[in-house]
């Protein structure tokens, strides 16, 4: 078959279908801003498609975000038009839809199967709204109506999707109950024959000193630290634990910029925001014992994950990060927030240990109780990675599930 996808950051969650289905010996093609050139990866033709410039104009402020949207749409459109006059036409086309890319692909093709990677329906009600009262809606009565506007591009791909695909039930559940019939809830997976255990594992700090397992490592991950991902909550909590753990090494992995939520106000970021917040509780000793490392390599932050002795994951209910399931695989001993996508994953006191998002207090509880306690902390990792393997395994589960996903998607192609 000619499969074509479509992400804007490609391969994103398709590294490891899209190569799977070269191997099977289908011919893959991708579409993505994240190449200037024409390139090869692993067999899959990745191609560019390049945003024209535009004059500015006057958009509503509700609809800034499907304006972009609309704009990467059309870029894919007049690309797809060119790819269909040299002969190409894809039997599937499989597309991250969050972006808006596909939204014209079916005018171009419309006998291909479109299946859509389904991350999130926006909810205007709580917990999905104010969840955090120290951040409330600006206008109370408006901001429903912003959140709802954001759906139309989601509601512009329904009426031309064929199958969807999401990576948890949470995220499933957001959309509504017509659509969420057509979407299988598949995770992306998890290497486990890669990511696992590792008892000799060792991570160097940037001042070069060599932590391994017999360090009191305390791990802490966003992709950026912002408030969506517990960032606030997290900082709060450190001067209590830093006094109660002198030995403890406080490892702190995150970008300065935001994936998710508001901005920091003008000229500031969250990161430096909560380090001023908390930072004169803290002594310039204790201090020296917690490590920003900003974004790191992949092939140190497996082995950062293995070192730890208790990795602490927060989050508002929204997408679960990966990072949580590469910390179970790891046998990791968690202490995480009790939202709602958390508790899909974990269960209280079995696979780790939850907390009220909103209690500082009792993270540092929970975080220090670990600590002191080996064998709960050896038990609720092997359980945490056994959950891994049993659902949400790379080879065995997830990719397997996947192929027969995209098989079921050809059968929908009416070519």
């Amino acid at each position: 078959m000619n499969i074509l996808f479509i992400h804007q950051n490609f391969p994103g969650q398709f590294k490891h279908l899209a190569v799977a289905l070269v191997q099977a010996g289908h011919q893959v093609t991708a579409l993505t801003l994240r190449v200037k050139e024409r390139t090869n990866w692993n067999g899959v033709r990745v191609l560019p498609y390049k945003i024209e410039r535009r004059s500015g104009q006057n958009v509503h402020p509700w609809l800034i975000d499907f304006d972009t949207k609309v704009t990467r749409g059309e870029a894919c459109y007049h690309e797809a038009r060119r790819l269909r006059a040299a002969g190409y036409t894809p039997d599937i086309i499989i597309a991250h839809h969050g972006w808006g890319e596909s939204l014209f692909l079916k005018d171009v093709w419309p006998e291909a199967a479109l299946g859509l990677y389904c991350e999130l329906y926006h909810s205007a009600d709580y917990p999905h709204l104010n969840f955090d009262p120290e951040f409330p809606s600006k206008n109370t009565e408006v901001e429903p109506l912003r959140i709802r506007m954001k759906n139309i591009n989601n509601l512009m791909h329904f009426p031309v999707m064929d199958a969807g695909l999401s990576p948890t039930r949470f995220q499933a559940d957001t959309f509504p109950t017509d659509i969420r019939d057509r979407i299988s809830v598949i995770h992306d997976g998890i290497d486990t024959e890669v990511i696992k255990p590792d008892a000799g594992a060792t991570f160097t700090l940037p001042d070069g000193r060599v932590l391994t397992r017999a360090y009191e490592v305390v791990t802490f991950v966003n992709r950026n630290l912002e408030p969506y991902r517990g960032y606030h909550i997290f900082m709060r909590a450190l001067p209590e634990l830093l006094k109660a753990r002198p030995e403890a090494e406080v490892v702190i992995v995150g970008g300065d910029e935001v994936s998710y939520g508001g901005k920091a106000p003008k000229g500031q970021t969250w990161k430096q925001i909560y380090i001023d917040e908390v930072r004169g509780q803290i002594s310039d000793a204790d201090w020296a014992r917690v490590h920003f490392l900003g974004r790191i390599p992949y092939d140190t932050f497996i082995p950062m994950l293995q070192v730890s002795r208790v990795h602490v994951y927060l989050t508002y209910p929204f997408v679960l990060s990966w990072s949580l399931f590469e910390t179970m695989a790891v046998e990791g001993a968690i202490v995480a927030s009790g939202t709602a996508p958390v508790v899909e994953a974990i269960e209280h006191d079995v696979s780790g240990r939850l907390v009220d998002f909103f209690e500082p207090d009792a993270l540092v509880r929970e975080v220090c109780a670990l600590l002191d306690d080996k064998e709960a902390r050896a038990r609720l990792g092997a359980q945490a990675r056994k959950l891994i393997v049993e659902n949400y395994d790379l080879n065995s589960i997830c990719l397997p599930r996947q192929m027969q996903w995209v098989r079921d998607l050809a059968g929908k192609s009416k070519k």
